[in-house]
């Protein structure tokens, strides 16, 4: 079914759709996923797609984005080519239980290891749903800000599938999982994926989530993780969006932390259309510890917007903050990140910086750093620079007889670096280094991993 511009109002043609696809939407899912979706749907409804006048959007107007016209698959089609002969995104010396997503949808063929711990659940949102009510009648939809943002509310309203993992008590996965998302379709589409992750007390998981495209449409992606950290939890998610120019990709995740637990998110955007990324973190227990970072890379006409908001509701928390970013040609970019240290608060320990490098006159880039303070037994610190190539750097640089470009790569390099050492998967972090370089080099769009990559398009492929 297709969303195409009509005269009525922007609002009334994604509830139309919803009212109309309404017995699809259903059909796959439990009766818990579907008895959430008219709240949804009306909460939608009455805020709207969000324009520069919601603040949160001050500098990403939705509207023209989801104004295009789109096609929404809301039953599972059959992947006609062979996945493993059109895509390999194994990263060098990664050892990962790897899951595929088809346009949001968990991949039929999907072979999980025979090794997985006792109680490990991995698998298809939907699927899961059914099988494990408890899990979802517990932890879905009771994260994420449908009341706050309109996108988050439209995704709950129309999710179907997307990927679920479970950690029971105490085990620990030492191998990341490694969820590779691929939007590929003979037509414009918009897809709602939604996901929901448990990691239960004493339990450990990394997850690398990796968005890639595979044909030169136009991709709209709403997508939508919940993940509860239960006490002296370890959770990692590290997001990869490495897109071509015509894709829009929404990505909101929110993150619940009790007692003890340890919780980092990381988003590198190495190439996209337009992005937004949403962060919240809910440190809702005492002595929890979070590390939000980003890294970000554009060229051309890209724009990249990155929003967090790390809640500071209980007492002896620790919260770190890092982002950076590098933009070249008339790139755009907006970061607005808030930390909120509730009255209860007291021996709040935050800190957050985004550090910024400007390659051209016409890259832009607004930020907004922001602290709420409420208790006054705290160390909380902020800021923010936005600045060009040391010319002082270059010059020594130079004089040691190395070229004005690759002097410039190696001055980008270095101030990328500090984000990239976040990273806590060292095979990971050794391949996003490669990449990193790469795109300093201009050679991103030489994709060397997917068989439907070798021909160049107007959006370029681009996978990892």
């Amino acid at each position: 079914m297709s969303i195409t511009g009509t005269e009525i109002k922007l609002e009334q043609k994604y509830t139309s759709l919803f009212n109309d696809s309404k017995t699809s939407l259903d059909k796959v899912v439990s009766e818990n996923v579907s008895s959430q979706r008219d709240k949804a749907i009306q909460l939608f409804e009455e805020k709207g797609i969000p324009n520069k006048k919601v603040e949160h959007y001050k500098y990403t107007n939705m509207v023209p984005l989801f104004e295009e016209s789109y096609n929404v698959d809301f039953e599972h089609e059959v992947f006609k080519k062979n996945l493993s002969e059109v895509f390999n995104c194994n990263v060098h010396d990664l050892e990962a239980t790897t899951i595929y997503l088809i346009n949001g949808w968990y991949y039929r063929k999907n072979q999980l290891p025979e090794t997985l711990p006792e109680g490990v659940l991995i698998g298809s949102f939907a699927e899961f749903s059914k099988s494990h009510p408890e899990l979802f009648e517990k932890h879905y939809n009771q994260y994420a800000k449908n009341d706050e943002d309109s996108l988050v509310a439209l995704n709950t309203a129309f999710a179907q599938d997307g990927f679920f993992i479970y950690i029971p008590k105490g085990v620990v996965i030492e191998k990341p999982i490694q969820i590779v998302n691929i939007m590929h379709s003979e037509q414009d589409l918009m897809a709602f994926p939604r996901n929901l992750v448990v990691i239960e007390e004493n339990a450990q998981a990394k997850i690398l989530l990796c968005e890639h495209t595979l044909s030169e449409n136009k991709f709209l992606l709403n997508g939508v993780t919940e993940a509860y950290v239960d006490k002296n939890a370890v959770f990692d998610i590290y997001n990869i969006q490495n897109q071509h120019n015509l894709t829009t990709n929404v990505s909101s995740v929110f993150v619940k932390q009790k007692q003890h637990s340890s919780a980092l998110t990381h988003n590198l955007t190495l190439h996209t259309g337009v992005t937004r990324n949403n962060i919240y973190i809910d440190m809702d227990d005492e002595h929890c510890e979070s590390h939000v970072y980003g890294l970000f890379i554009s060229d051309k006409n890209q724009h990249v917007d990155n929003f967090s908001f790390i809640d500071h509701a209980k007492p002896n928390c620790y919260s770190e903050e890092l982002f950076k970013g590098v933009l070249d040609d008339a790139a755009t970019a907006a970061f607005a990140g808030k930390i909120m240290v509730r009255p209860d608060a007291q021996k709040t320990n935050a800190f957050q910086r985004n550090d910024n490098l400007l390659l051209t006159e016409n890259a832009k880039i607004n930020t907004k750093p922001m602290l709420e303070i409420y208790a006054d037994d705290v160390k909380c610190s902020h800021g923010a620079t936005v600045g060009q190539l040391d010319e002082k750097a270059m010059f020594y640089l130079r004089s040691r007889g190395i070229s004005k470009e690759e002097s410039r790569i190696l001055l980008m390099y270095a101030f990328a670096y500090e984000a990239v050492e976040k990273i806590r998967v060292p095979a990971l972090r050794e391949q996003i280094r490669d990449l990193v370089e790469h795109v300093f080099r201009g050679e991103l769009n030489k994709c060397h991993s997917c068989a439907l990559c070798g021909q160049e398009s107007n959006g370029g492929y681009s996978c990892m």
